[in-house]
């Protein structure tokens, strides 16, 4: 009896532009998720992508603010980062390092660019928390460069984990309720990438170097699609990629969607107006970060 599974590659739903637009205290970004044109990819919130040779553009930072009732993962490409917070936490997270913050019941914190020779380069995604745990206990998954394993296949694929599972290797963020995937993927110039992806999950590409075809078709007949664009994929089991030019980098992001009500007030997200009004209260009386 054959026992084979046949795959089901994804399609592509939707490619997107992000908008240019500024957070914080006047960072330059590209907002890729959380725009006014794609507010969210369930359990997904939010995808800036902030890039920029130009201290101008960034010094400024992101001051004290706080969070609720969602995750932060800041990933940097290039340039340091120093942050502090609520509960005494502080650091520099810099080149290739993640940080992956749960805010959960509630945290004040900052993210300070740090001036340094030659560009800095980042991401941070918003990841939502379910209900049950919108008021968990804040924490952080911190880790630097060298921790973060790296897969590197026979046709020159490079792969960055820093959540999820290639092969037998597994990324280093783990207890994660999105149980997501998060990979940095290089692919040299007219190779193929083929990665597994859970079915049901809500799965997006971002490319922030050289162009490729992305996802299948009936028809070969699949746009060229060049940085800096946001590929939002159907269902189904598997993401296939072909690189072509001068090679592709991207970030493959997957995760599992909550299909809860969503209520978002700039940096809290609840499930309902009143949770919100409950934050802003918290906030107000000096109650906001919990014991």
């Amino acid at each position: 009896m054959d026992t084979t599974f046949e795959r089901k590659c994804r399609k592509i739903r939707a490619i997107l532009e992000p908008e240019e637009t500024s957070d914080g205290a006047g960072v330059a970004l590209r907002r890729a998720i959380g725009n006014r044109k794609f507010t969210e990819l369930d359990p997904f919130l939010l995808l800036d992508h902030f890039g920029s040779e130009d201290p101008d553009e960034y010094i400024a930072g992101f001051p004290m603010h706080p969070h609720r009732g969602i995750e932060t993962v800041t990933y940097m490409l290039k340039g340091l980062i120093k942050h502090k917070d609520s509960s005494g936490n502080e650091g520099v997270i810099g080149e290739g390092d993640v940080q992956w913050m749960t805010a959960g019941s509630g945290i004040m914190h900052e993210e300070m660019p740090q001036i340094k020779e030659g560009k800095m380069e980042g991401f941070q995604l918003w990841v939502n928390l379910p209900s049950k745990d919108k008021m968990m206990k804040p924490r952080y998954q911190e880790f630097r460069q060298q921790e973060i394993p790296v897969v590197e296949k026979a046709n020159g694929v490079r792969v960055r984990i820093i959540a999820g599972k290639v092969d037998e290797t597994e990324g280093v963020v783990r207890d994660i309720q999105a149980e997501p995937t998060y990979m940095d993927v290089v692919l040299p110039a007219n190779s193929t990438f083929k990665q597994e992806v859970p079915k049901g999950h809500n799965v997006f590409a971002y490319i922030f170097r050289g162009e490729g075809y992305f996802g299948i078709s009936a028809n070969d007949d699949r746009p060229l699609i060049k940085a800096d664009r946001l590929v939002v994929f159907d269902d189904g089991d598997c993401v296939e990629v072909e690189s072509r030019g001068n090679g592709l980098r991207f970030l493959l992001v997957s995760g599992k969607p909550l299909n809860e009500p969503i209520a978002r007030y700039g940096p809290f997200v609840m499930n309902t107006q009143t949770e919100i009004r409950e934050a802003l209260d918290d906030l107000q009386r000096g109650t906001f970060v919990k014991p």
